[in-house]
């Protein structure tokens, strides 16, 4: 660039010389209508020169592969995460793409929020839609699209009211807020004497009252003191719910329908039967975590449909919209939702328009697709190929739908797998839970009976590497 300049500068110096030692055969007038033509010209170029010149930095400073994508975001970024080597640029129906070229199927849907697929054609048009039009006010105002969804969601899962929060982990900590208040207002529960019960391993979010519900030492430690009035007992036992339910302060029981995190755990029969009959017999809310099982993922609109149950409340979350948008929600009846009056519980960006809009449709093609009961029939295939892996890889299969995990025997790394699984052509990861040894498989509901099978093909040529 400094070189640049210094021609530059020559030029006009050159230029203005020449003018001068021409000035005895041309007017004044004619001297400076020249002096300025080729100062213009110089000017123009420098200009030229500067911005090839950006553009030559901005070009070179661009990653090129995989790795130096990976360096600049560790970098740069929160060291918080640890994901599987490959970085994603395109995403289309139950497939992503690299920044290198390379297709995969994706087994992991976002964590079950990608239910229809990458980029649905029917959600991008929404999206593009509304954002042309409004999409945010704040909850200071009404919108003409809150009350409309409001309205579907409510008659879809059969409650009086939605309360629109934004992430699952808002939406849970909303539901802990709706049932101290319930308690306080309707129970009796003396102040601040309210106890919220979770099942143990339970995961929720990264949020202080999130882990500080906890079990799980990388979630919780560090990050105390914790919020009080918080237990946990095992989960599928119905004697340890009883026993903590039973303390008339207790105010609600949280608990999954299907452990996710913690690594696709499956209640044994009876179990979720039996906390909705205790929980009715001790006067305690019913707080179903469907942020990931909910919206067709197990092959019903509610994984709580599945034991016939009506939790006091749900959330919901991920899937809500498709993918596309952070939305989640908590349902309830009124006689829970309007304890919290108007400047107690809010959020910014929850119910704003695009949202709305994201939220109705992703559930309108849920129903409209059949999504749950094709997660039912695609779910039985999977699960039917995962059985026929090598016993001495994998010791176990569960889940429902098109959520289902499988345990690796603990002289294998699951992460290991995860990983050759990537190089093979299929993303997914271990969950969290259980020192990480099992592997979670969740694709996105429209895939179908050859995509199933060509990725159980990949999976099973995996494990045979590690048999």
């Amino acid at each position: 660039m400094t070189s640049v300049l210094r021609v530059v500068a020559l030029t006009i110096g050159c230029a203005v010389a020449l003018v001068w030692f021409q000035s005895v055969s041309y007017s004044f007038v004619e001297m400076l209508s020249r002096a300025v033509r080729l100062q213009n010209t110089c000017i123009a170029a420098t200009r030229q020169a500067s911005s090839a010149a950006g553009r030559s930095h901005s070009e070179a400073g661009k990653p090129a592969t995989t790795d130096e994508y990976i360096a600049r975001e560790k970098k740069y970024g929160a060291h918080n995460y640890d994901p599987i080597k490959v970085v994603l640029a395109e995403g289309k129906g139950v497939k992503l793409r690299d920044v290198e070229g390379k297709w995969y199927y994706d087994f992991l849907s976002g964590y079950s929020a990608v239910s229809p697929g990458h980029c649905h054609p029917r959600l991008v048009e929404v999206m593009n839609s509304q954002a042309r039009k409004l999409t945010l006010t704040s909850r200071a105002f009404y919108t003409n699209v809150l009350g409309e969804y409001a309205e579907f969601v409510t008659k879809l899962f059969g409650y009086d009211k939605v309360l629109p929060m934004n992430s699952g982990v808002e939406g849970s900590e909303t539901s802990v807020k709706l049932a101290r208040r319930w308690a306080y207002d309707v129970k009796g529960v003396p102040k601040y004497k309210a106890k919220v019960v979770f099942a143990r391993d339970n995961f929720w979010g990264r949020s202080i009252a999130a882990v500080s519900a906890s079990n799980d030492p990388d979630s919780y430690g560090g990050y105390g003191p914790f919020v009080p009035g918080f237990e946990s007992i095992p989960y599928n036992d119905l004697a340890a719910v009883e026993r903590a339910i039973s303390d008339p302060n207790c105010a609600a029981y949280m608990v999954e329908p299907i452990q996710g995190e913690a690594g696709i755990v499956v209640p044994k029969p009876g179990y979720m039967q039996g906390v909705r009959e205790l929980c009715t017999k001790h006067n305690v809310l019913m707080i179903a975590d469907e942020v990931q099982t909910g919206c067709g993922r197990t092959g019903k609109l509610l994984c709580s449909h599945h034991y016939d149950i009506r939790p006091d409340i749900v959330v919901l979350g991920k899937a809500l919209s498709g993918g596309m948008y952070p939305v989640s929600g908590v349902l309830c009846d009124d006689d829970i939702m309007l304890n919290i009056k108007p400047g107690q519980h809010g959020s910014t960006y929850g119910g704003n328009p695009l949202a709305c809009r994201l939220a109705i449709e992703a559930l309108r093609i849920i129903i409209d697709e059949k999504l749950p009961e094709n997660a039912t029939n695609m779910g039985k295939i999977l699960r039917t190929r995962l059985r026929a892996l090598p016993g001495e890889v994998v010791s176990e299969v569960r889940g429902k739908g098109l959520l289902c995990g499988v345990v690796i025997n603990p002289n294998i790394s699951a992460k290991e797998v995860c990983t050759k699984l990537m190089k093979n052509g299929l993303l997914t990861k271990n969950t969290h839970g259980t020192d990480g040894n099992i592997i979670r498989f969740a694709p996105p509901l429209t895939i179908n009976e050859a995509e199933i099978n060509e990725a159980a093909d990949i999976i099973m040529k995996t494990m045979q590497t590690f048999a």
